[in-house]
């Protein structure tokens, strides 16, 4: 079984663009799935852009009993299990599967102002932005995250020869003064340079929705309008007080034109964002929280309405998860059920640790 077809050039031949995504659910061609090996938190009392990225709901008091270093070797083992079985899935139904390099994630490294060590490769989708032919290297707020994509470089040096486009947002100084406090002791992300991730972005064709969040501040969102200009008309919306922590993709997920999976603990039926007014909505049922194997995760509960869309009809869903699986195919959404043990330990679910390089959609106007 397949999803999509292949692109038909002027020659007749059966061709794949090297890199065309403009949404989250028309047919997908090609994918980075990314790999946890070697995962590894960094100094967390020390660092707190650490702080603010990974735990931003932590209090200080509570942030120092998390064990930094590397992870488990065991829950890395599982993990990387996952990540393979995904795979499977994924080639079964006629996807091309690329994976990242190895990355020392241990070794430490910095800048004139601060020092730190790096972070996992299970998220290829926190910090690559795929518009169109365009992969965007975004300019995480997370110190440990600064050589991450290393471990993507391989991949994108053979996508810009085979004809995408590759840019890079300013790289960050990251200095304190980018991670005030809150009235509440916690930390924040500050307005003093441009710092977002790409997974505070969702795409919908010429249309892309950025959360404005503790990953994500206004410089970024800025930085990224001048930037998207460059490669057409594509229309940036800000969403804000929406979700102020980390990345949207636990908050809201297209599912196909006209539809969308919204997360009902923070956004109601009166605050649906402006853009999806008129959509039909699948308000994603409460999610059956399991035993994690640390004492804190880097994501909460709701990483499990994180799903990826397969094309407009099928989806990869967290096998856990029946009641959303359920109301998945009440809509007419045939599931493909799998887990990834740990999603909530190493702050990923299945969008997360997938990077869409080429969909069969293209700069469609969705919304009007």
């Amino acid at each position: 079984m397949t999803v999509g077809q292949l692109v038909t050039g002027h020659d007749g031949a059966a061709t794949r663009p090297a890199v065309h995504s403009w949404d989250e659910f028309t047919a997908l061609h090609e994918v980075v799935v990314g790999d946890a090996t070697g995962a590894h938190l960094p100094d967390l009392v020390r660092d707190r852009s650490a702080w603010l990225n990974y735990y931003p709901d932590l209090d200080a008091s509570s942030l120092r009993e998390v064990h930094s270093g590397l992870m488990p070797r065991w829950i890395v083992d599982e993990t990387n299990e996952d990540l393979a079985g995904l795979v499977e899935v994924l080639e079964q139904f006629g996807v091309t599967v690329r994976r990242p390099a190895v990355v020392d994630h241990a070794a430490g490294f910095g800048t004139p102002e601060w020092s730190t060590t790096g972070f996992s490769c299970y998220c290829p989708r926190d910090l690559t932005l795929v518009v169109g032919s365009t992969l965007i290297e975004t300019p995480s707020p997370a110190r440990s995250r600064y050589f991450e994509q290393f471990g993507l470089r391989p991949l994108f040096q053979d996508y810009l020869r085979q004809g995408a486009t590759w840019l890079a947002a300013p790289r960050p100084r990251l200095a304190d003064e980018l991670f005030p406090l809150d009235a509440d002791g916690l930390p924040y992300l500050g307005e003093a340079e441009a710092a977002f991730e790409a997974a505070n972005v969702l795409r919908l064709g010429r249309d892309v929705l950025y959360q404005v969040s503790r990953s994500g501040n206004e410089a970024g969102l800025r930085w990224l309008e001048s930037t998207l200009r460059l490669l057409g008309d594509v229309r940036v919306h800000p969403l804000r007080d929406v979700y102020g922590y980390t990345h949207i993709d636990s908050t809201i997920a297209f599912l196909r034109p006209g539809l969308v999976l919204l997360n009902p603990s923070r956004i109601t039926p009166a605050e649906i964002p402006a853009p999806l007014a008129g959509w039909d909505v699948v308000w994603c049922p409460p999610v059956e929280d399991r035993p994690m194997a640390a004492a804190h995760g880097l994501s909460g509960p709701w990483i499990s309405m994180n799903l990826l869309m397969l094309d407009e009809r099928h989806a990869v869903v967290d096998a856990d998860q029946p009641a959303l699986l359920r109301a998945l195919e009440r809509h007419g959404i045939t599931v493909v059920p799998h887990r990834l043990r740990h999603q909530r330990v190493l702050g990923g679910g299945f969008h997360c640790v997938t990077l869409d390089v080429v969909r069969a959609g293209g700069p469609e106007n969705y919304l009007d």
